[in-house]
């Protein structure tokens, strides 16, 4: 009995560091691309590894997948534009390595208020396979955004992310995915081995330093953002390129 005791208990401590499937990806890429609609197209929970999945799913009336692409591409330049998209949260921002017309390589550096809290971030825009791993053909009306998410004064990159805008017969509609607990050391652009990936990602660091709290803030955040971008880009669009996308 005491040493099937021993094993239940060596079995726990492996579960509780790990998690329930060691070294799977949890991320799943049909979370952002599957046609329809999953089971949580907004909400959060927690994963099987410890990492907290958050999800908003934004309807944007009149909107394109196209304009969102020249939003990220194109004109967001300065934090004033920024303050546009989230005018009580967002509050300065800044580019490196951004060539125009082009988001991948790009690092957008943030100082926004998520949950009443001033986080300080560098987003650093990846290939989607780099998020989501392998991708079905994209249609020309869809829009796939993934990048990694990190603190802006260390090195250090603590979620993955990916912003989905798919046309609809009435505007668009964007799955914005995050996947909180992805810890890696950054030099320069690179996620690298090192003992704060190998530590932060383990399901024990996981469960005692994610909270649900700050998952719903981030979701909430999302919902916000996403919102006020909605409501401003058709005219925008209009009035910077002339265009208008039927």
């Amino acid at each position: 009995m005491k040493k099937l005791l021993g094993v239940a208990a060596g079995l726990l401590l492996i579960v509780a560091i790990w998690g329930w499937v060691p070294f799977s990806n949890t991320i799943d890429p049909d979370d952002a691309l599957a046609p329809g609609y999953d089971g949580l197209e907004t909400g959060v929970e927690r994963l099987s590894d410890g990492t907290y999945h958050v999800s908003a799913l934004t309807r944007m009336p009149g909107v394109k997948a196209e304009m969102v692409k020249w939003w990220f591409t194109d004109f967001l330049q300065t934090s004033e534009h920024y303050s546009w998209w989230h005018p009580t949260a967002h509050v300065w921002m800044d580019w490196e390595n951004k060539v125009p017309g082009e988001i991948v390589g790009a690092s957008h550096l943030v100082h926004e208020y998520i949950g009443g809290e001033m986080q300080k971030l560098r987003i650093q825009f990846v290939p989607p396979e780099q998020v989501l791993g392998p991708l079905p053909e994209i249609e020309e009306t869809t829009f796939v955004l993934c990048a990694r998410a990190g603190l802006l004064e260390e090195p250090i990159y603590v979620a993955k992310m990916c912003h989905v805008v798919r046309d609809t017969p009435w505007g668009a509609e964007m799955r914005s995915n995050f996947w909180m607990g992805h810890v890696a050391r950054r030099e320069g652009n690179e996620a690298v081995t090192s003992i704060e990936g190998i530590v932060g990602n383990r399901a024990l660091a996981r469960y005692m330093l994610l909270d649900e709290e700050d998952a719903v803030a981030l979701m909430t955040h999302a919902i916000e953002e996403m919102g006020y971008l909605s409501d401003l880009l058709p005219a925008l669009y209009e009035q910077e390129t002339g265009k208008t996308l039927e």
